[in-house]
């Protein structure tokens, strides 16, 4: 049996399943400070005989395994979790073999192995939700390098009706502080949802995001880009993107059909759960870690 822990910004998503991916069950526990949340989690755990978990947490995170910090949360705006020694937390309940990587690059790894993207060897997740971050999968390995990426953070220029000064607490006016759904919904006084119509709105986020993706196709070149998180439920973000990103592109690179290459998660939310139950398995050891297919 196989443990996966997927920690985001506002709960925690708990599953356990067996090394073909199918879930046995699973729970959900806010997301509050580790002295709240972090014993519920070990209490559903121990529930089960776990030969391994992983897990996809919210970040920045340490994933440099020489790091005398590996393992930790850093420098998270959640201030109770800033420095939280995540892995040997866990590791201090159970002596077995613990994955540790970011939310969004488990949910580009569940996507890779079983999702929009299965059978190709590379392909980009993102969410843009409550914060905008990215995991790559690359040569069908997950992308990490002096750290795990921050595709979020990256600097978009501005529309030419956006006056917004932007919400993101370390840049303000990057990707995350003018596209992210808090920004959305200080700029325009609503929550997204209470936006649907309101096609200004939708149009702006598509300018920001196609920016975004132009970066990364040109850095990455993925054969696949999924958008998921709350604020891409509104599918006329999509629509936007698709304006916008050829716009942009102005024809230096080839572009696939863009309704075939920009898409949702195939496994829809239990990519980020799906991907950390993979993580558990390559960290049990079994070769590359792609669940049976």
């Amino acid at each position: 049996m196989l443990g996966a822990i997927e920690a985001g910004g506002t709960k925690f998503v708990c599953a356990v399943g067996d090394e073909s991916g199918n879930i046995v069950n699973r729970v959900q526990i806010p997301t509050t400070v580790p002295g709240e949340t972090m014993p519920r989690v070990i209490e559903f755990f121990k529930q089960y005989q776990i030969d391994a978990i992983g897990i996809g947490s919210f970040g920045p995170i340490d994933v440099n395994r020489d790091s005398p910090t590996y393992g930790s949360i850093t420098s998270t705006p959640k201030t109770a979790w800033r420095d939280y020694p995540f892995v040997q937390t866990v590791k201090d309940s159970f002596a077995i073999p613990i994955g540790f990587h970011t939310d969004v690059n488990a949910a580009a790894l569940g996507e890779a192995t079983l999702g929009a993207a299965k059978g190709l060897d590379s392909c980009l997740y993102i969410t843009v939700g409550t914060g905008i971050g990215a995991g790559a999968v690359v040569q069908g390995m997950l992308l990490q390098g002096m750290t795990h990426p921050e595709m979020g953070h990256i600097l978009v220029r501005r529309h030419p009706n956006d006056l917004y000064k932007g919400k993101c607490p370390y840049h303000y006016d990057c990707l995350e502080g003018l596209a992210a759904g808090p920004a959305v919904e200080e700029r325009w006084g609503e929550r997204g949802v209470n936006l649907v119509g309101r096609e200004e709105v939708w149009e702006m986020e598509g300018y920001y995001l196609a920016q975004a993706l132009m970066h990364y196709i040109l850095i990455l070149s993925p054969k696949k880009i999924i958008l998921g998180g709350g604020v891409m439920n509104q599918k006329h973000v999509f629509t936007s993107i698709y304006k916008y990103l050829p716009e942009l592109i102005h024809g230096y690179v080839s572009l696939p059909e863009l309704s075939d290459y920009i898409v949702s998660p195939g496994l829809g939310d239990a990519a980020g759960i799906t991907g950390a139950l993979i993580l558990a398995q390559q960290a049990k050891g079994h070769g590359t870690g792609t669940l049976s297919q």
